[in-house]
């Protein structure tokens, strides 16, 4: 299964969201659909779960990195994971949905506890490394 995850950042702090049928904050993005390439599933997950009052500019979204891992979600479905960073400030207001019931500006002092395995063991580490989160 090919999935996206779309990074975006403020005042060192990292963007991600809590769907209300899941016990861990996830990254922003979802499964790639058959028709689409990893770029056009990224955008249109940032639309769907950041709702339609996010203003960003989709051709300041870059793939940053991919890597292969296990589906937190069942604990056994293989999947490919691409992730964006959005080199831009994003604009607007965030919209809670039927799918997502928090947002959060992400710092490690918040803690690892609340975070899917793919923001731990992946995403997370790679912001510290290179200074985009505090």
């Amino acid at each position: 299964m090919l999935v996206v995850g779309t990074m975006f950042f403020k005042d060192q702090a990292l963007l991600i969201d809590k769907p209300r049928q899941r016990p861990t904050y996830q990254m922003i993005g979802g499964r790639v659909e058959e028709h689409e390439t990893p770029l056009e599933a990224a955008i249109r997950e940032c639309h769907e779960e950041l709702g339609p009052k996010a203003i960003f500019a989709e051709d300041k979204l870059e793939l940053v990195m991919e890597f292969d891992e296990i589906a937190t979600s069942d604990g056994k479905t293989p999947i490919h994971f691409y992730v964006f960073k959005y080199n831009g400030l994003l604009e607007g207001e965030l919209l809670l949905s039927e799918e997502i019931g928090d947002f959060l500006w992400y710092q490690s002092t918040d803690g690892e506890e609340i975070l899917s395995n793919t923001l731990k063991n992946e995403v997370v580490p790679y912001c510290l490394k290179r200074n985009l989160i505090k």
